[in-house]
């Protein structure tokens, strides 16, 4: 197994273990709460892996500022809104949903990005949708204010990426990771003040290794993108479905039935036949290109050896 596949299983499966750390701590700790203390303990490895070329007194010196700004508040709204979903909904049921972000940034890249999107991209966009619907099946069963926030939080979240595919070459990787961080500090540690209440030692210690563990997970995945291809590495997110499923039913005896199985599955294969999909086209057009190359060498050597036409 590639060494960049690993980091990535690495990265998900951490990623699921604050979630599931996250959903545990919402019963006693208020949502602002977690999210402050989160965000802190989540900076440890940002501050231990910056960039020797950049300055963290730099952060403000901006080239958008105001999407820079745009696309903190998205995150922070995403943020907040998934905590809310892993708190009140099964964590699997939070993934499926959350799982259609790809099919939100895909929309937005026709209509912001200006993108061009194949028919075949466009049928699994609507298979992933359906899947999602299966899965939450609105109109035969009760549904919760989770599972609103959590599409909300596809929005957002699907916005956030977006506006960082218009920025990232232009902006420090440290005013990228700081301003955001600093939004979600002052927003949580301002909202959680009416209702604050200090953390015991055993939540304090299960937020900080919330925290730790989410900066962890961040760095596992910058790992696995340096060291494997992004259509290797963005599959991995899936085994996601499969780490919510266990922890759901180990800790919080959360069982999807039959229906949300199917549901999730048409998800994931939507999602993995949309990777594959890019992989295949980026694989096709590569090996087009260096036949090409091949062939116009050819022609060369010929020249070469043999001299022009007379």
């Amino acid at each position: 197994m590639p060494i960049g596949v690993l980091f990535a299983f690495v990265a998900y499966a951490v990623y699921s273990c604050a979630d599931a750390l996250i959903k545990a701590l919402g019963g006693s700790v208020g949502i602002f709460e977690i999210g402050f203390f989160t965000y802190i303990f989540s900076l440890i490895p940002a501050l231990l892996t910056k960039p020797p070329q950049e300055s963290w007194r730099g952060i403000f010196a901006m080239k958008n500022p105001g999407l820079v700004h745009l696309r903190a508040f998205f995150g922070l709204a995403s943020a907040v809104l998934v905590t809310y979903s892993f708190i009140t909904i099964p964590l699997a049921e939070t993934y499926a949903i959350v799982f259609l972000i790809p099919v939100c940034i895909t929309i937005l890249s026709v209509f912001v990005l200006k993108e061009h999107v194949s028919l075949q991209r466009w049928v699994l966009v609507l298979l992933s949708f359906a899947g999602v619907m299966v899965v939450v099946r609105p109109g035969f069963r009760e549904l919760e204010l989770g599972h609103l926030t959590a599409f909300l939080c596809v929005g957002f979240s699907a916005g956030t990426t977006t506006i960082l595919r218009l920025i990232a070459s232009q902006e420090q990787r440290t005013t990228l990771i700081a301003i955001p961080a600093l939004w979600a500090i002052v927003f949580n540690g301002l909202a959680m003040i009416p209702t604050f209440h200090m953390p015991n030692l055993m939540e304090m210690a299960l937020l900080i290794i919330a925290g730790a563990v989410i900066g962890t997970g961040h760095l596992m995945l910058v790992l696995a993108t340096k060291h494997a291809p992004a259509s290797a590495v963005a599959p991995i997110q899936y085994s996601q479905i499969v780490w919510g499923i266990f922890f759901g039913a180990l800790f919080f005896s959360e069982f999807p039935d039959g229906v949300a199985i199917v549901g999730i599955v048409v998800v994931v294969v939507a999602g993995l036949l949309n990777v594959f999909a890019d992989g295949a086209s980026a694989r096709i057009a590569g090996r087009f290109a260096e036949f090409r190359a091949r062939r116009d060498g050819a022609r060369k050597n010929i020249v070469e050896v043999q001299g022009p036409e007379p």
